[in-house]
């Protein structure tokens, strides 16, 4: 049994990596199989199809995709630096997240196709903050939290324009939060609002 959990283990390390570098449909399962030491035969056993691998895969890393940090409704700024750490720690959950937008999601919704709204908990969050006079209440705390994240992920593995690596130096990082941080002061909350 303790080889079938390591087998099993070795299968979704080497999955994650496929699936983060190539996505579904450009992973190969005999790739997955021979960086896992294990074979095709396994692997379906196992999770039934490539796409049940990849299934196993997105669950495992669904905590940190949904919760790489812990919102403070009163300090979005803090939030979506905190975010900024955690894709720059774990840029697989990133790739994979984007990888399963676009191969499964792309025409909008939810990421996950589950049925439970994931953002509720965190736009909830936000909504309070509005009451309690830290975020704009001119807008809506659902569109709050995803232009955040949005901020958050201008250096992601997602980012169109440039990609933080972690072996940057530390100054870069700095200046990134930092600017981070004012932006998303400016863009919802009160303190960064002008005079009315």
């Amino acid at each position: 049994m303790r080889d079938a959990a390591a087998t099993r283990r070795r299968l979704l390390d080497a999955a994650t990596e496929e699936f983060a570098a190539h996505g579904i449909a450009g992973a190969r399962v005999d790739r997955i199989a021979a960086a896992a030491r294990s074979n095709k035969a396994q692997m379906y056993g196992f999770f039934g199809s490539k796409d049940g691998l990849f299934d196993a895969v997105l669950a495992e890393h669904f905590e940190l995709i949904v919760n790489a940090a812990p919102l403070d409704g009163a300090d979005l700024p803090g939030y979506a630096t905190a975010l900024y750490d955690a894709y720059l720690q774990h840029p697989q959950a990133v790739r994979l997240a984007t990888w399963s937008r676009l191969e499964r999601h792309g025409g909008g919704g939810d990421l996950f196709a589950d049925g439970v709204d994931h953002s509720a908990p965190k736009v909830a969050l936000i909504a309070t903050a509005q009451r309690d006079g830290h975020v704009d209440p001119r807008l809506d705390p659902a569109d709050v939290l995803s232009l955040v994240v949005a901020m958050a992920m201008s250096w992601s593995p997602a980012s169109i324009l440039l990609a933080a690596g972690a072996e940057e130096p530390d100054a870069v990082h700095e200046r990134r939060r930092a600017a981070l941080s004012t932006a998303v002061r400016r863009a919802v909350t009160v303190e960064g609002q002008p005079a009315r």
